[in-house]
């Protein structure tokens, strides 16, 4: 019965190790995609520049 106990023990600690992986592996997909959001150009931004130039364009051909 102990030995049932050793095994049962061991399996628990690698999911235990496991999840602590699958933790820090979340955690490090987390900081990236934050860092990608933040490099990234707002949509809002990008529609008043192509709004600006087709302004600019406008005024130039008149």
């Amino acid at each position: 019965m102990a030995e049932g106990f050793a095994k049962v023990d061991g399996s628990l600690a690698l999911l235990v190790q496991r999840g602590d992986q699958t933790d820090k592996r979340l955690d490090d997909h987390d900081s990236r995609l934050d860092a990608l959001e933040r490099s990234r150009w707002p949509l809002p931004s990008l529609a008043v520049l192509v709004a600006l130039a087709g302004l600019i364009y406008q005024l130039v051909q008149q």
